[in-house]
């Protein structure tokens, strides 16, 4: 897709290719909020993780681990949050599928929270 940066990831200046394989890419944002926080992207445009094909779940799952082994050398995270947002309510703002992998830290001021935190929190209450 032409406008897509994720699937012009090669070209935008703001991302760094560090692992890839046939159907996906991992990369890291060049200015980080999160030490080591980057995504899994598939190749090929796919709105959300529910349009994948089956090699490109085997691979994503293939390149998670070699993610995880290239973090935990690099960064030496104490724990993981890893997910996927699906749709503009489930937090999606690139329509691009993308695994968020985020190391977590000790030493951090949320350390110990995960998502459903935020999900359970009284400001986010539909009643």
């Amino acid at each position: 897709m032409k406008d897509c940066i994720y699937c012009n990831m090669s070209e935008t200046s703001d991302h760094e290719v560090i692992l890839s394989n046939d159907f996906c890419i991992y990369s890291l944002m060049k200015e980080q909020e999160i030490r080591g926080a980057g995504i899994i992207v598939p190749r090929s445009h796919k709105e959300t993780v529910f349009d994948l094909s089956e090699n490109e779940w085997t691979s994503t799952y293939q390149l998670l681990h070699e993610v995880k082994g290239y973090i935990d050398k690099k960064y030496k995270p104490d724990g993981y949050n890893v997910g996927w947002n699906c749709g503009h309510v489930g937090g999606q703002h690139i329509f691009h599928s993308h695994l968020h992998v985020i190391p977590r830290y000790s030493d951090e001021p949320f350390a110990g929270k995960g998502i459903r935190y935020l999900l359970k929190s009284k400001e986010n209450d539909r009643i």
